[in-house]
């Protein structure tokens, strides 16, 4: 199925709205005229992809209403049902309006083009300045995928099982104060890793588990 199996049924929804429609004008593939509004554009693909995406950026150039439109349902844009949010997050800022054409030829106007205005996520935004400021040294290489990470908490779960490597048990105070750790009887408290036994009311060892992992773990520690 080609990209043009899309262009009657979009005619036909923009034709219903009012707009006299025509196809490959200049570089477009569709070009929509209603009275003295500007023109809408729309980019056709049989599935999403990121050529169809760079194809109507390259348009908002010509108008600011630009739609792309590909076909959905069994069989098509794996990617559409799979990222459906991120999609549209993504077309949004771009400033671009989305159209899906179902297998009968049923259009839906997902999105409507609009000047995107960001908003800062203020938690995100402090979640990931604390990360940066709490994390000692510079341990990860930036695009490694989503293996286990050194951040900051496990850096300080790290100097908490360090504290206790040589001891069979520790008071929560003495692991605080050898580990410089402020928040150390949370860690061992929750014990994310399994890496920390609680002995007695605020005495704590360290697992077998942990003793394993602090080794692999301080190869790529910095403290």
């Amino acid at each position: 199925m080609s990209e043009s199996d899309l262009y009657l049924p979009i005619k036909r929804f923009l034709e219903g709205q009012g707009y006299v429609v025509k196809g490959e004008i200049a570089p477009c593939d569709v070009v929509a005229v209603r009275g003295e509004e500007p023109p809408v554009i729309v980019e056709l693909k049989a599935q999403l992809n990121l050529a169809l995406v760079l194809q109507a950026v390259d348009r908002l150039a010509i108008s600011d209403t630009v739609y792309v439109a590909f076909r959905v349902g069994k069989g098509h844009s794996g990617a559409w049902r799979s990222r459906r949010k991120a999609t549209v997050s993504l077309l949004r800022r771009l400033g671009l309006g989305l159209l899906t054409v179902s297998a009968r030829d049923k259009v839906e106007a997902v999105l409507d083009p609009a000047p995107y205005r960001p908003k800062t996520n203020v938690r995100r935004k402090a979640r990931l300045l604390k990360e940066f400021s709490e994390r000692v040294g510079d341990p990860e290489a930036g695009g490694t995928g989503s293996r286990q990470r050194l951040t900051a908490y496990r850096q300080d779960a790290v100097r908490c099982a360090r504290a206790l490597v040589d001891d069979a048990t520790l008071k929560v105070a003495i692991v605080r104060q050898r580990a410089s750790v402020e928040r150390a009887g949370a860690i061992l408290r929750d014990n994310h890793y399994g890496w920390f036994e609680r002995v007695t009311p605020g005495f704590y060892t360290l697992t077998t588990k942990g003793r394993k992992e602090l080794a692999a773990w301080a190869e790529r520690f910095e403290r």
